[in-house]
Order: C-alpha cells, then sequence, then structure tokens
C-alpha cells in the first residue's frame, strides 16, 4: 500500500460515522452478549485457538452482529468479505468464493464471509454457498433481524450454528456512550463534549437498544451543540431529542416484530389487562402498522375470547372496524383504542370457539351423515311420500317457544359442542339452556 493509499484510507476512516469509527478491536472493547462470547464460552475458546464456524447470528438491530463477525475474523487472520443480501446476488457469491479459493490455495489464508441480511437471499441464492460452506473453501457468517428457522433453508443451518444475539441493556448503552465520549482516536473527546446525565438516559431510551442509532445520535449532538462557559459542548436532553426527531421503533411489518408484537396485544386483551392492550397498539400504530390489520384482530379476539360472555363486545369490535375505515388515521387509533379496551375488561369466554372447533373436527374427521328426515323441506309430492319432514315440531307452536327434538344425525345423537360458561351474560345462557334441556 502507497502513502497516497494510507493518507486515503485514514481520511475514510475519519469521515465515517462515529458507530463505524468505534467498531472495538479486541473483545475487550466489545460490549454485550456475554452469553456467547464471555471469556469461558466454547464459542470464545474456539476462536481464541483460531477456529471459526459458520454461524447465523440472529438479532435485532444494533446488537453487534456485524461488528462481532469483523471482530472474529480480525482475530483470527481470516480475510473478511462482507456482502448485503439487498444489493448482491449470485455473480457476487461465485466472486467471493472463486477468490476465496484461490487465497486459500496459494496463501493459506482462509476467507470470512459476512453475508447482512442473510434473510433476503432466495433459496437459490442460499444453495449457491452451500457447497463450500461445507468443503470449508468459505466461513459463513449471516446475519438476520429474522427467525432464521423460517428464512433461512434446512441444509444451511445443519452446517451452521445459530446464535441469538440480545438487545443491549441500558448499562451496556451507557458503556458505549462513554467509550466514545472519552476516545480522542476514533471518538469525540478531542471537540471536549459534555453529556448531561439526563441527556444521556435520554438518548439510550430513545434508541431503543440500537447502538448503531445511538452513537450516530450522539455525534449529531455533539456537532450540533453549543459551547459552554469552559468551551465544551454541553448536550443536553434538548439537543439529544432534536437530534433524534423520532424515536426508533423496532418493529418490521413482515417480520418477527410484527408477529411478536401483536401477540404481546392479542395476549393482553386475553388477559384483561387494558393497559398492557392500549401500550401494544400504540407501538403498533407509532411502527406504522396497517390499522385495518389490528381493526380486524379485534374483531377476531371479540368472537374467539370474549364470545357470548358479552355479545356486545362483537358489535364495538365491528364498529371500531368501520370507524378506522371511514376516518383513516389518525383518528383512527381512538376507537382502536376503545375497542381494546372494552374488550380487555369484558368478560371472557371461548366457549362459542370452541363449540365451532369441535364440530369442524367432527365433520372432517368424516362424520358427515345425512340430515334426519324430519329436519328436511318436503316441496314436493315425491319428497313427502319419503317421509321429508315427518315429525317435525313447530317450536312456536309450544309455551315459550320450545320443545325437545333430536337435530343432530344418528351417529351423533347426544353430542355435545357447546358448554356456556358462568361469565357474563352466557350465565344467562347456561340457565336458560338447563331449563330447556336439563343439566
Amino acid at each position: 500500500m502507497t502513502l497516497f493509499d494510507h493518507g486515503r484510507e485514514r481520511r475514510l476512516r475519519h469521515s465515517a460515522p462515529l458507530a463505524e469509527r468505534m467498531r472495538p478491536r479486541g473483545f475487550d472493547e466489545f460490549v454485550g452478549q456475554e452469553h456467547i462470547v464471555g471469556p469461558e464460552t466454547v464459542l470464545r475458546r474456539s476462536i481464541d485457538a483460531g477456529h471459526v464456524p459458520s454461524m447465523v447470528l440472529w438479532g435485532p438491530p444494533g446488537c453487534g452482529k456485524t461488528t462481532l463477525a469483523a471482530l472474529i475474523a480480525h482475530l483470527v487472520d481470516a480475510h473478511f468479505e462482507r456482502l448485503s443480501a439487498v444489493a448482491s446476488g449470485v455473480a457476487d457469491l461465485r466472486r467471493v468464493v472463486s477468490e476465496a479459493r484461490d487465497r486459500l490455495g496459494m496463501n493459506g489464508v482462509r476467507s470470512i464471509l459476512f453475508i447482512d441480511e442473510i434473510h433476503r437471499f432466495s433459496k437459490s441464492q442460499q444453495d449457491v454457498i452451500l457447497p463450500h460452506v461445507e468443503d470449508g473453501t468459505v466461513t459463513l457468517i449471516g446475519a438476520t433481524t429474522e427467525n432464521p428457522s423460517f428464512e433461512v433453508i434446512s441444509p444451511l443451518l445443519s452446517r451452521a450454528r445459530v446464535y441469538t444475539l440480545r438487545q443491549l441493556t441500558d448499562e451496556q448503552m451507557r458503556r458505549t456512550l462513554d467509550a466514545a465520549m472519552g476516545d480522542a482516536e476514533r471518538g469525540l473527546a478531542r471537540g471536549s463534549p459534555v453529556l448531561d446525565e439526563d441527556a444521556a438516559a435520554a438518548l439510550i431510551a430513545l434508541s431503543g437498544g440500537d447502538a448503531r442509532v445511538a452513537l450516530n445520535t450522539l455525534e449529531l449532538a455533539v456537532n450540533g451543540s453549543k459551547r459552554d462557559g469552559d468551551g465544551n459542548a454541553r448536550v443536553t436532553v434538548e439537543v439529544v431529542e432534536d437530534a433524534v426527531q423520532r424515536r426508533s421503533t423496532l418493529y418490521d411489518r413482515s417480520g418477527d416484530q410484527h408477529y411478536d408484537t401483536i401477540s404481546a396485544f392479542i395476549k393482553s386483551v386475553r388477559a384483561s389487562d387494558p393497559d398492557a392492550a392500549v401500550y401494544w397498539l400504540a407501538r403498533m400504530l407509532h411502527a406504522g402498522e396497517d390499522p385495518m390489520f389490528v381493526a380486524r384482530r379485534l374483531v377476531i379476539l371479540a368472537a374467539e375470547d370474549v364470545g357470548l360472555a358479552d355479545p356486545r363486545a362483537l358489535l364495538v369490535a365491528v364498529a371500531a372496524q368501520q370507524a378506522v375505515h371511514l376516518i383513516g388515521m389518525p383518528e383512527g387509533r381512538i376507537p382502536l383504542s376503545e375497542a381494546a379496551i372494552y374488550l380487555a375488561c369484558a368478560p371472557k369466554s371461548n366457549r362459542a370457539y370452541a363449540a365451532i372447533g369441535e364440530a369442524m373436527g367432527d365433520v372432517e374427521r368424516g362424520a358427515n351423515e345425512p340430515v334426519p328426515l324430519h329436519l328436511r323441506n318436503a316441496v314436493t309430492g315425491l319428497m313427502r311420500g319419503m317421509g321429508y319432514g315427518r315429525g317435525y315440531e313447530y317450536a312456536h307452536d309450544h309455551e315459550g317457544g320450545f320443545t325437545p327434538t333430536e337435530n343432530l344425525p344418528d351417529g351423533l345423537k347426544g353430542r355435545k359442542y357447546y358448554a356456556p360458561s358462568e361469565q357474563g351474560y352466557e350465565g344467562e345462557i347456561g340457565e336458560r339452556m338447563k331449563g330447556w334441556w336439563g343439566d
């Protein structure tokens, strides 16, 4: 490398965002993920011995997936080749594999192929990597925010270890910020910045566990802060909030966060917790979730989890769905909140849901018997002659509009699908049914 190249690399390094400049150079600078790369873990001891297995790193944004991959390559003296599944294709993969084979054959240098957002590679693209991971031409490190069980092909998963990375804690985020504030070579120390305690707490909270967001926001805040009487760039809460503009919400409308958050919402309503229900509703709406998706889930919740314990719940949920369709957002959040709170506070019964499930089960198992003759309409003379409608009792001809009749096929006589609970209005239904049919 020439003197010009050294100078160019140095300028590029200093012009890089703070998060890039502060990538750790050793495990002593790496923050978090002690359960994976702590001193006594198997993976850490393997890395220290110079051995790296192919792996998939699964975790939220900003938790250190890319940093860990680059650090591993550096510590084992391997060539590090980074591809993004968003911008790369089969030609890029084949080029990397070819160069890795030459590098290994001529110089004995191993290659680590890091694929960011590997879940965005198609099955055929993942198939291209497979034989070269298997024969050791490259060591694969894939990074994904999505569950690899669903997004990475099984043959590739069987040849790689999956490590789940955790979102950084507030204490770990603070250590990351302090390191950047105190580093004069790669960090911000040369600008004599001062980060107020409440500003640090606000920055950590607003970053949502994403170290990349926190560091790059910190750099903007320091560069945009006024100097105090001592000439220091003082970062206040107001500066942090201005730099962030809008809190980063960890959410993907087609990925795990979408399913995890709607699951938390549904289970909070089912658990009769209106506060948690409104919180998870707010999380989804803030992240840009389709409000009609939420409304549809509320309609399902009303029928499945509240049911006949409060029949009005379904009316409220459908009204909320219609209101959102009519008025749109942001005002649509109000009927959604009303419906979520109503459903959370309503008595709960899943007996109607269970009843149709039992009946569907019998139908699927082949209980498809003919309709009893007395329940069939006799619309022709031939039908009457065959016994259609014979013996049918018209309920309204009897006192109270009820008379006991057998309405199931012969093979299912006595089968019970609906057993009302004692919750809310369903308790009244149960008493009425006892009066009709007995216990």
